[in-house]
C-alpha cells in the first residue's frame, strides 16, 4: 500500500528578491567602486525605503541614496540596469522547483514593477506571483506588500512562510502575521531582533521546513 506524502506545513512560500534569491551584494560593490561604498550605498537605499511612506519611484530612491552615499547620481542608472541582469544562488532554481511541487511561491520585493518582474525571472522558476513595492503602494516593511501578496494567492499569513534576505525583513513580514525564516547568506549579525523561525546559509533546508 502507498502511503500518501504528509501535508505541507505552509500553503505559500514567499521569498524576498534581491538577496534571498539573487546575489546582488557583488553588482553595489562593482557599481559604487568599492566594498565600503557599496555597503553605503545599499544601507542607505533600505533606510530611505523603509522610510517612503507610500510608495515612492525606486529609481529616485536608488538615486537619491547615491548622493547620500557620496556617488555621483548617474550610477544608479547603471545599478538598475544591473539589478535586472542578476545571477540566482546556485541552489535556488532546483529548490524553488521542488518548493512549486508542493506550495505556492511568490516574491515580494522593494522596487519597481518593470524591474522586480525582469529580475523575477532571472530566478529560472514560474512565480504564482511577484509583488513589488509599486503594485502594492509601499515599501516593505510597511505590511501593505506582504499582504498583497497573500491576497492575490488567497492563503493566510498564518499558512505562509517568508524567506527574509535582510534582518529588516524579519520584522515586516513577522509583523503581517507570517512565519519568517532568514536566508542570511552574508552572515549579517541579527542584533537586537527577535530570532526568526530559522538562519539559514542555503535555501536548501527550505524543503525539510515546509515539509
Amino acid at each position: 500500500m502507498r502511503v500518501p506524502a504528509a501535508a505541507p506545513r505552509y500553503d505559500a512560500v514567499l521569498f524576498d528578491l534581491f538577496t534571498a534569491l539573487l546575489d546582488s551584494g557583488p553588482l553595489w560593490r562593482e557599481v559604487a567602486g568599492s566594498e565600503a561604498a557599496g555597503a553605503s550605498w545599499r544601507e542607505e537605499c533600505s533606510r530611505l525605503a523603509y522610510a517612503a511612506g507610500p510608495y515612492r519611484p525606486f529609481g529616485e530612491i536608488v538615486t537619491a541614496a547615491a548622493q547620500v552615499a557620496g556617488l555621483p547620481p548617474a550610477r544608479a542608472t547603471d545599478l538598475l540596469r544591473g539589478l535586472g541582469e542578476l545571477e540566482p544562488w546556485p541552489e535556488a532554481p532546483e529548490v524553488l522547483g521542488r518548493l512549486r511541487e508542493r506550495v505556492r511561491i511568490g516574491v515580494v520585493t522593494n522596487c519597481s514593477d518593470e524591474l522586480g518582474h525582469r529580475a523575477a525571472i532571472r530566478v529560472g522558476v514560474p512565480f504564482d506571483t511577484v509583488v513589488t513595492a509599486e503594485a502594492a503602494g509601499a515599501y516593505k516593511l510597511r505590511p501593505e506588500p506582504y499582504l498583497l501578496t497573500v491576497e492575490r494567492l488567497n492563503v493566510r499569513p498564518s499558512r505562509t512562510l517568508f524567506v527574509a534576505g535582510s534582518p529588516g525583513d524579519i520584522e515586516g513580514a513577522r509583523g503581517a502575521g507570517m512565519d519568517v525564516c532568514w536566508h542570511n547568506r552574508r552572515h549579517l549579525p541579527l542584533g537586537e531582533r527577535e530570532p526568526p523561525l530559522a538562519e539559514l546559509d542555503s535555501l536548501e533546508p527550505l524543503l525539510a521546513l515546509v515539509g
